[in-house]
């Protein structure tokens, strides 16, 4: 049961954004610009990049919901989600991904974890600026969102196929609803 009264039937975050639509504004904005605005990481990256900072901060309906819209965006390598989160630097994605990962992770525990070296990886592994600025700031939104998810006690369905059609919905729709 939730810390505070909030709408029953929606879970995780969707409870508290639709109990608070001011701040739910401003929250669904962020998530919308940061992984579906314009980026060279493609909304697939970037929702893996979620997931990954979202399964370390053990938050299950976030890692649940973002890891399921990576697979729907990376389509055919969707299987790379999971093994992100088994073994980053034995999954099956680039060697800028992997550096990227890093840094999301060193932020997940901390900001200032990351290190002029890991900057220099990312950038040696192609990285621009803006996708490191990107990287950084979706793992520490994502922090953000897990506590909020967590702090509150939301609701959290443990059922998978709940996740996968809302990860279809976020793949396809995105984070602003009309």
């Amino acid at each position: 049961m939730a810390h505070i009264a909030l709408p029953e039937d929606l879970p995780g975050i969707t409870g508290p954004l639709a109990a608070y639509p001011r701040t739910a504004q401003h929250l669904s904005g962020l998530a919308q610009e940061l992984l579906r605005g314009e980026s060279t990481l493609t909304p697939g990256e970037r929702e893996l990049i979620a997931a990954y900072v979202s399964a370390e901060n053990d938050c299950f309906f976030c890692e649940s919901s973002h890891s399921a819209a990576a697979r729907h965006l990376l389509g055919e390598n969707g299987d790379v989600v999971e093994q992100v989160k088994l073994g980053l630097e034995e999954a099956p994605v680039s060697d800028k991904m992997k550096a990227l990962l890093t840094i999301a992770g060193k932020v997940q525990r901390g900001g200032r974890n990351v290190t002029d070296e890991d900057v220099a990886r990312a950038r040696a592994e192609g990285a621009t600026d803006d996708e490191i600025h990107t990287t950084v700031l979706i793992a520490a939104a994502f922090c953000m969102y897990n506590r909020y998810v967590d702090g509150l006690a939301t609701w959290t369905p443990q059922d998978p196929a709940l996740y996968d059609q809302q990860g279809r919905q976020l793949a396809a729709e995105g984070y602003l609803r009309s």
